[in-house]
């Protein structure tokens, strides 16, 4: 968002710190004057109830507060295990990528009994998908491991180079990162909350510089003179899947459609004063040409847009018309059409993407100004312009210089439309809290892979870094991150951050982009651990205050 810049907001150093175990209070220490109450956080649903449970309060402005949740305290006695891997059915660059661990359970004991014949003792494990909100709980299948564990990460490791010198394929794994593990901790917890009433900053979303260029939160946060600021939506990370650092689902930014949803998945929409919501959009992109008047051969007709801002031709999570191999949203899967329509604005990057079939570039009044038999184009400020792929590049062919194309998109979701000014729109799934109550859309989100139990039990059911968003029943709106994949930073499970939104007061929540893609930054400083053994990574997008 751009629209009006505030004056910085002032960092305080007023903060709360109170001990919970079991939800009452053992110590506290007054807040200074100038600080806010901030949230009420009872005892979280986190491991054992009668957990330790630490909470700071630091009010960074009027209106803005951070609250930091420390839960429960690393288990010496929970042991590391060594999981068998199902060969994978092709390789991604993501280090998110879920391991492929989960077959039937005629395959599991075929592997049991190899792994017994070279000398490994192994068992196999049914793995139980909970109930959502659209999916009966179940056994999605079965896990091996190896029958006994390990007392440390460095010993699990030992056995699975024993296994790989053998010819299988594993990993060393912590058991109290799976999902409904009994572990007592540690989570830790960061919550922005804006209070609308008393916010006088600048709640919106951004991208840097252009959507092709990842930036690490850190550093967009910087670029914007941001108080703090989230990581943002989904975005794409391999280039066979697209253009990295585009938004894999809806985005708006001043008051622009950048991005197409995907599907009617949900999205998070940011109002510059502070309000929030999660709403399921719907949108229509249209293109309409017709000839200058003094050229014969006006055509009028109005074709339809596949997508905006992306390669054509590749779909990251799918949600599309007429895709292969679906049309439904699926996550982490790019799906492909052959004959697409997709506009660019200048926001895109240095270059529109390059490759057979016609681009015609309109300037900002509409008019075109160019017509190319191949694609890829520097646009100018304000440019914009239609790439044609397959079939549809005839479409096209009627295109001069000189003749008008109007690009049209529209993303609305209750009859308003997200296009307007001082509204800034981010990509999510699933959906978490609905009217105040856990309601978890694994299955519509795309959140379950058929024939690919492995994606659900890795991506949701297991404990990985989250961040996710929504509004309270004060109609604050609150910015969750929660670090994991460390021993003292564990993580939680999509239903996990749906159990802890509800607690949290949140009446509508979404989830956002996680793993490594989870950072928050509070005054400059990266507060939230990161995943990644690279260090901070680049994202497509981030959520700020400022």
């Amino acid at each position: 968002m751009t629209r009006r810049r505030p004056a910085p907001l002032l960092l305080v150093a007023a903060t709360v710190t109170a001990l919970v175990a079991g939800g009452a209070p053992v110590a506290a220490q007054p807040a200074a004057p100038a600080a806010s109450p901030g949230l009420t956080v009872p005892d979280l649903p986190l491991g054992p109830a009668e957990l330790p449970q630490e909470v700071e309060v630091q009010q960074l402005a009027p209106g803005l507060t951070r609250t930091r949740v420390v839960r429960g305290a690393v288990d010496p006695d929970v042991p590391w295990v060594v999981e068998l891997a199902v060969p994978a059915l092709s390789t991604s660059p993501d280090p998110d990528a879920p391991a492929r661990s989960v077959q039937d359970a005629a395959a599991a004991q075929q592997l049991v009994d190899r792994l017994g014949a070279a000398g490994f003792a192994a068992r196999a494990q049914p793995v139980r998908q909970p109930a959502t909100a659209d999916l009966p709980a179940s056994v999605l299948g079965q896990r091996v491991r190896l029958a006994e564990p390990f007392e440390d990460q460095a010993s699990a490791r030992e056995a699975v180079a024993r296994l790989r010198a053998a010819g299988f394929s594993g990993r060393d794994w912590y058991s109290g990162w799976d999902g409904g593990s009994d572990a007592s901790g540690r989570w830790v917890l960061d919550v922005l909350a804006i209070d609308p009433a008393t916010f006088a900053g600048e709640l919106g979303a951004s991208y840097g510089p252009d959507l092709e260029r990842r930036e690490t939160v850190s550093g967009l946060s910087a670029s914007l003179g941001a108080a703090a600021a989230v990581n943002g939506g989904f975005f794409v990370l391999d280039p066979a899947a697209g253009a990295p650092g585009d938004p894999a689902g809806g985005g708006v930014h001043d008051g622009v459609v950048l991005s197409e949803p995907v599907g009617d998945r949900p999205v998070l929409v940011l109002d510059e004063d502070g309000g929030a919501g999660v709403v399921r959009p719907s949108w229509r992109g249209t293109v309409a040409l017709s000839a200058r008047p003094q050229r014969p051969g006006a055509r009028g007709e109005h074709l339809v847009l596949d997508g905006v801002n992306r390669v054509p031709g590749l779909v990251r999570n799918c949600g599309g018309t007429g895709d292969r191999p679906t049309d439904e949203p699926r996550h982490d899967v790019t799906c492909t059409d052959d004959d697409e329509l997709v506009a660019f604005t200048d926001a895109f990057g240095a270059r529109t993407p390059s490759g057979p079939g016609r681009e015609v570039v309109v300037d900002a009044a509409g008019s075109v100004v160019a017509v190319h038999e191949a694609r890829g184009v520097a646009l100018a400020p304000g440019h914009r312009s239609v790439q044609a792929i397959g079939d549809r590049v005839e479409e096209l062919a009627g295109a001069r210089p000189g003749d008008r194309l109007r690009v049209r998109t529209a993303m609305v979701a209750g009859g308003r439309s997200l296009a307007r000014e001082g509204t800034s729109v981010v990509n999510g799934g699933p959906e978490l809290v609905r009217g105040g109550r856990q309601h978890v859309t694994q299955a519509r989100d795309g959140m379950t892979h058929p024939g690919n139990p492995s994606f659900a039990y890795g991506w949701a059911l297991q404990r990985n870094p989250r961040t996710f968003a929504g509004v309270d029943s004060a109609g604050r709106t609150l910015l969750v991150t929660v670090a994991g994949r460390q021993l003292g930073e564990m993580g939680l499970s999509v239903g996990e951050a749906a159990a802890v939104a509800e607690a949290l007061g949140m009446r509508e929540a979404v989830n956002l982009d996680g793993g490594g893609s989870t950072a928050m930054v509070v005054g400059g400083d990266l507060v939230t651990s990161v995943s990644d053994a690279t260090g901070e990574r680049p994202v497509g997008d981030v959520v700020y205050v400022r």
